[in-house]
Order: structure tokens, then C-alpha cells, then sequence
């Protein structure tokens, strides 16, 4: 059973517009290790795509920004299953950290893309 991806909240102003350098090239990451699959494409003002899973959409977009300076947080419903599904092998303890954001915990990884935009994937502690 794969996880369930809730909420997605972009590092800086918008989910669906994540600075990639190459669309094409990125679009088989996503689809292979997120289970993302595309909603749709443009050409103007610059070529991107839209990325969907569950009840969250994720754009990548070729506008000159810098992956390594942007990225998202997914909240999932299971932290342990959304990480064997990204990364192919077993979870360990080690692999995860717990945040504090408010009066919330969260148990969380993190999962940098080839195109360099990096993830944190988290679940919410009960």
C-alpha cells in the first residue's frame, strides 16, 4: 500500500511553478519515485508541466530560477511508507528526524531531486 500525499507547501511563493532545467528530463523522477503523473504541459511563457498525486499538484517549469534554492513540503498520511516508495529500500530510525512547527511534531526525511529541488516528506505526530 503506497502512502497518501495531503498537503504539499512550496518553500517560497508557488508549488506549481518549481524551477527545473529541463522539464522532459525531469518528468520520469517524479513519475517513478513519487507516483506523480502529468496533468498537463505548456510552452509559454516558458515550458513546464503539472505533476499530480492524491489530492496535491507540484509544476516544474523552466524559468530560469534555481532548484537548489527551492523545493516543498508533502504531508503524507505514513512518513515510513512514503520513504521505502521514494527511495526503494526500508526505513530505518535513523533516516528520520522529528521538527517541532508550533504546537505540531512531524517525523520527516528528505529527498533531494536530480534536477536539485529538495523535499522534505512528513508525516504529522499524533
Amino acid at each position: 500500500m503506497k502512502a497518501i500525499f495531503k498537503k504539499v507547501a512550496p518553500y517560497a511563493d508557488d508549488a506549481l511553478n518549481l524551477p527545473v532545467g529541463d522539464v522532459e528530463a525531469s518528468i520520469p523522477y517524479y513519475e517513478k519515485r513519487f507516483g506523480f503523473h502529468v496533468v498537463s504541459r505548456q510552452d509559454s511563457p516558458h515550458k513546464s508541466v503539472v505533476l499530480a498525486r492524491d489530492d496535491i499538484q507540484i509544476g516544474l517549469a523552466e524559468n530560469g530560477g534555481d532548484p537548489s534554492q527551492e523545493g516543498c513540503y508533502f504531508e503524507v498520511d505514513d512518513v515510513e511508507r512514503a520513504y521505502e516508495e521514494i527511495t526503494g529500500t526500508p526505513p530505518s530510525e535513523s533516516d528520520f528526524r522529528l521538527d517541532k512547527h508550533g504546537d505540531r511534531t512531524l517525523k520527516v526525511f528528505f529527498q533531494i531531486a536530480p534536477d536539485g529541488l529538495c523535499y522534505m516528506i512528513g508525516e504529522v505526530m499524533k
